[in-house]
């Protein structure tokens, strides 16, 4: 069964992504591919957009005694990655573009006495008008640092897990035989068809390729937490501190992958956070989604699977099966499955 809802998308950015925007990868979980799918009007169409990730290895890196020692390999993990703009390019275009109000800030919400609507301020960014729209329901899909979900639950803090991850995107589609494009996959034979996760000493990185010629990397980092500005977990980087990190690199791991760090343009620096579960995702007319109802971390490809599996739910079977299927299976838990997890620089399983 598939809901007809009437809806309205309120979005502070100004429009949808256009260009080569700054981001990062995405792994699609084969349900999360399944439900994709099932959203599009040619479902083929998420095959464009991905390379596939048959293979993810583990290996340790010892920079210092140059020996590179594989850990693990399962040659089954079935995951397709994208880039997140491609990813939402495609389902942006199936829906239609007047549910977008495009550069408006959400503001605050209120529920009517008799709890049968709720209504929410916005104020569009280019002229400051505040504008007042009524619904049934107020989806919150704000992320890890939701302003909706403080407002239910104040006590909720989110905790610093003890680590950053620094990520970029290299764009190699106008050198594909460069030296380094040509180092870096006789490193890592396999780039193309799996994921790559290096550790080292309190550290480990993550390398794959996505469509359109590009290499997106993460490196985690365990450090103090930094000072953060805003509402985004992701901070803005100095020249300094891109040169420090661009010299860690060259210390810590093989040189080839060195070297697509440091030509990469503006990588960026995201902290990671979790919290403690929630016991309530939802509030007469007000319910939680995504990152806004669970902070996850370590990420592991879960965060955004996760997200997808609720808007499946939500938007399949309405509020009540939702709020049901989260309270008696505490939703996704086919995703808690055990992995190998770097937490506060020590490797736990």
């Amino acid at each position: 069964m598939l809901l007809s809802w009437d809806v309205v998308v309120i979005e502070k950015t100004r429009g949808p992504p256009t260009g080569n925007p700054t981001g990062a990868g995405i792994a699609l979980h084969p349900l999360s591919q399944k439900i994709v799918k099932s959203w599009l009007h040619q479902p083929d169409l998420l095959h464009n957009i991905t390379l596939p990730l048959t293979i993810d290895q583990n290996r340790a890196v010892d920079q210092e005694k140059n020996v590179c020692r594989i850990l693990a390999r399962d040659e089954n993990f079935n995951y397709l990655q994208a880039h997140w703009t491609d990813l939402h390019s495609l389902i942006y275009n199936t829906l239609p573009p007047e549910i977008f109000f495009w550069g408006h800030l959400y503001l605050t919400f209120c529920i009517s006495h008799d709890k049968s609507t709720v209504n929410v301020k916005a104020k569009n960014l280019k002229t400051d008008e505040v504008i007042d729209i009524a619904g049934d329901l107020l989806v919150a899909a704000d992320g890890s640092r939701s302003s909706v979900r403080q407002t239910f639950v104040p006590d909720s803090k989110l905790r610093y897990t003890g680590y950053c991850a620094w990520r970029g995107v290299f764009d190699f589609s106008e050198n594909e035989n460069s030296e380094t494009i040509q180092g870096i996959r006789k490193a890592y034979p396999t780039l193309g068809s799996g994921v790559h996760m290096d550790l080292a000493s309190g550290t480990y990185t993550v390398l794959d390729e996505l469509m359109y010629k590009r290499l997106n990397w993460i490196w985690f980092i365990s450090q103090s937490e930094p000072p953060l500005k805003g509402d985004s977990a992701t901070m803005k980087v100095s020249s300094d501190m891109i040169k420090k990190m661009h010299q860690e690199a060259e210390k810590i791991w093989v040189p080839e992958f060195a070297r697509v760090i440091k030509e990469t343009k503006e990588p960026f620096l995201n902290l990671i956070y979790d919290c403690d579960p929630l016991t309530q995702i939802y509030w007469d007319n007000v319910v939680l989604i995504g990152d806004a109802a669970h902070p996850i971390t370590p990420h592991c490809a879960r965060s955004t699977n996760m997200a997808i599996a609720d808007a499946a739910v939500l938007g399949g079977g309405g509020q009540k099966i939702y709020i049901q299927l989260w309270k008696n299976i505490n939703l996704l838990g086919y995703l808690s499955l055990p992995s190998k997890s770097c937490i506060r620089g020590e490797w736990v399983k």
